[in-house]
């Protein structure tokens, strides 16, 4: 689709790749039914490599910055993932029971503490933009409900490389 906004990520300060890979989703194509909402709503397994050194924890987010709203939405916030965990498996993001160390999801825009799969009303197809965040600190400073715009913050502050792919889903009218 022509004339999209860009990336969130385009307007942050840059800070070095690293490599993400999925099972599930390629990036650049359509979302599978499994990780849509309506559908499967599974979060899709996720896996990464070659973070920067000094990496001490990760995140993992999805955001669709095609959202009818002036923020777009946030699927899935989850934090503090100890540095030595590299992989989510499918379904990880279903709640915080089986979540590795002191790892939690924070309120996301449906609301709810897990993964929300992609949802847009009948249009052109979104983006969702799935990250894993390298950053330096062992803990983010936030809770389950803290407010998503909030977390960005101690994102970006916080950031030492971004991972991103980025999938497309459209409802049917």
């Amino acid at each position: 689709m022509t004339g999209r906004i860009p990336l969130p990520y385009d307007f942050l300060p840059p800070v070095p790749a690293f490599e993400l890979r999925s099972t599930d989703l390629v990036d650049g194509a359509t979302m599978p039914d499994a990780h849509v909402h309506a559908l499967g709503n599974t979060s899709p397994q996720l896996s990464w490599a070659g973070f920067p050194a000094g990496t001490r924890s990760f995140a993992v987010t999805c955001y669709d910055p095609d959202a009818p709203t002036a923020a777009g939405w946030w699927h899935w916030l989850l934090v503090n993932l100890p540095a030595g965990v590299t992989e989510l498996a499918a379904g990880a993001g279903a709640g915080d029971g089986e979540l590795p160390g002191g790892a939690f999801h924070v309120r996301n825009d449906f609301p709810g503490h897990r993964y929300d799969g992609a949802a847009p009303p009948p249009g052109p197809a979104h983006r969702y933009v799935f990250v894993v965040h390298a950053l330096d600190v062992p803990a983010l400073e936030v809770g389950p409900d803290t407010p998503a715009a909030q977390v960005g913050f101690h994102l970006t502050a916080h950031a030492l490389g971004r991972a991103v792919l980025t999938v497309e889903y459209q409802s049917a009218p």
